[in-house]
């Protein structure tokens, strides 16, 4: 396998023809599917394909820039405010006014594109469904395709599910929730499509598809004049939101629709892009809707950040809070960002799912998200995120109770108090313990989590918790840098430092763990030894691997020829 110019893996195949109509220069290596083949049209690959070759260069510097600034945080570097745009930052401006038909977007509901999950996320009863790519999403050809055919549905409004099994026809409420969908980030590969010979770019393919289909029924039935909306992962600087509103623009000239038709919240969930908002919002003035607090993500990054600073070692992660101060820092200047610039400030997510057999366990939950979500709405949020629809009329009484009528906070909670918050702020190191549990749990739940990514799934209930690909990177990357730098473990490992052997007898005890709660043949049958494997190498590589989900995905690539599949990596 050799590595390509976007720095992954690129699996060496033979040549083989498509079975799809392509347009020159792509190549399609997933297996053919007639309703697949609605999606991939001639058009809409001509579509996709030219892009690709716009802005491929453009990615391709961005990442290159990520890895500089990688190197210089390794070398002692920390991040910090950019004094070249320091105008931008200083200056009185204001992103394009918020459209009508997202003003309020007080609880969100989040998932992956699977045809149940998009029809009941959209009848669910939250302001808007975020249809996930990204993070809850495996993304494999069938899921990401299949995806695709879901949501083109959706937008049309003729989506529904028969389940044999229940008895029971899924279909469309009247009134739904808006429609946001999430592409990958830059740095994820599209494997099964090449365009001139490379893998497209996932964040492309998955945004291009989307909006060649379905822009102007969206238009017409979800965004009042507006739309398609989307939400935008995983960027480290505001170059990359440039890439995004070339993007655009691009996409509404070809489509023939206004300039700022299309809107998008950044998730901040990257510790480099807290102290550039005010720049990402800039570059996307006229496409803007919002920044999003991605804390999940924001704690995998703060480690990544740092790999290289042994005095900046995070507490176990169950102790990296919001009320942590580099983390109330954050959400606090993201809402004074946003605000001052007359956008969203979107809160995090809730990630507990009902106990059905445990009233009382079930009860102390919903006071923790009741909670947190109170503290969003009293520090000037202007929605949540929720990761069950069983959550979203608790999130919706505690916005309601506190905004009354009103739509959003944009106007009424300015927060200039965190106009004071300095870069220390942001970085500070934050208190807690680090202890054997610790250790366990993120063990336990990264191989759990990349077994179930592995067999297809993206979204996985993990002791009464909805976890995606961002707590596997969390788990990962602090089970890595506790053992680089020899952690000594508190309360109940303590004096015990965390080394190969410790790390050895802490993966076995909790595969025997995994097996007795799954059981044995759940086990046998799963993904959980090669999970294991691959999860057990990415902690004790000696450098960290900067995505679990780009080695990974060698592990799902299929590539179909006429006679049958070929993996793409054995």
């Amino acid at each position: 396998m050799d590595i390509g110019t976007y720095g992954y893996p690129t699996p060496a195949v033979k040549k083989i023809e498509s079975y799809y109509d392509v347009p020159e220069g792509v190549d399609i290596r997933g297996r053919y599917d007639a309703e697949f083949a609605k999606i991939l049209t001639k058009d809409a690959l001509k579509f996709v394909a030219d892009l690709q070759r716009e802005f491929r260069n453009h990615i391709k510097y961005a990442l290159e820039c990520r890895r500089e600034a990688k190197k210089k945080y390794n070398e002692g570097a920390l991040p910090e405010f950019d004094p070249a745009t320091r105008y931008i930052r200083e200056q009185e401006w204001v992103c394009a006014p918020v459209p009508p038909a997202v003003a309020d977007r007080k609880v969100e509901i989040t998932g992956p594109v699977d045809r149940k999950m998009v029809i009941n996320a959209l009848n669910s009863g939250a302001k808007v469904f975020m249809a996930d790519f990204e993070d809850a999403l495996s993304p494999g050809w069938e899921n990401l395709m299949r995806g695709q055919v879901n949501l083109k549905d959706a937008v049309a409004g003729t989506i529904s599910l028969h389940d044999k099994a229940r008895n029971r026809v899924y279909k469309l409420n009247d009134q739904t929730a808006k429609l946001f969908v999430r592409p990958r980030g830059w740095h994820l590969p599209e494997a099964h499509i090449l365009i001139d010979g490379e893998p497209a770019t996932g964040c492309l393919v998955d945004f291009g598809l989307y909006f060649y289909h379905s822009y102007s029924a969206f238009r017409r039935t979800q965004g009042a004049g507006f739309g398609p909306f989307f939400y935008l992962p995983k960027m480290e600087h505001s170059r990359e939101a440039k890439i995004w509103n070339n993007v655009f623009e691009k996409a509404e000239k070809v489509a023939g629709i206004e300039r700022g038709s299309i809107r998008a919240t950044v998730l901040i969930e990257t510790l480099p892009a807290v102290f550039q908002m005010n720049e990402i919002l800039y570059e996307l003035k006229e496409h803007s809707v919002g920044l999003n607090c991605g804390r999940w993500d924001y704690i995998f990054s703060y480690v990544k950040t740092f790999q290289a600073h042994p005095d900046r070692l995070l507490p176990d992660r169950v102790q990296v809070g919001m009320t942590q101060h580099f983390m109330k820092s954050y959400s606090d200047l993201l809402i004074r960002t946003c605000h001052r610039r007359g956008v969203h400030a979107m809160g995090g997510m809730a990630a507990q799912i009902p106990i059905k057999d445990d009233p009382v366990a079930n009860e102390a939950a919903l006071e923790l998200v009741r909670k947190d979500k109170l503290r969003e709405v009293k520090a000037g949020h202007d929605g949540t995120w929720a990761a069950h629809p069983g959550l979203i009329p608790a999130c919706m009484e505690i916005f309601n109770n506190n905004m009354g009528n009103a739509s959003n906070q944009i106007d009424t909670v300015k927060r200039e108090d965190a106009a004071n918050l300095t870069e220390q702020d942001l970085l500070q190191i934050p208190i807690g313990t680090r202890t054997m549990e610790g250790l366990r749990l993120n063990t336990r739940v990264g191989i759990q989590y990349l077994a179930a990514w592995l067999s297809g799934s993206g979204c996985v209930p993990l002791y009464n918790l909805m976890e995606d690909a961002a707590t596997a990177e969390i788990s990962r990357v602090q089970n890595w840098q506790w053992l680089k730098y020899g952690v000594e473990l508190d309360e109940d490992g303590l004096g015990e430092k965390v080394n190969k052997d410790l790390f050895d007898r802490v993966v076995e005890e909790e595969m025997a763990r995994i097996e007795k709660e799954v059981g044995t043949v759940k086990f046998e049958k799963g993904m959980y030894k090669a999970a294991c494997k691959i999860f057990t190498r990415q902690c004790t590589s000696p450098t960290l691997d900067d995505f679990l989900t780009l080695d990974a995905y060698n592990y799902i690539v299929v590539h179909h020829a006429k006679e049958g599949p070929v993996k793409a990596l054995n």
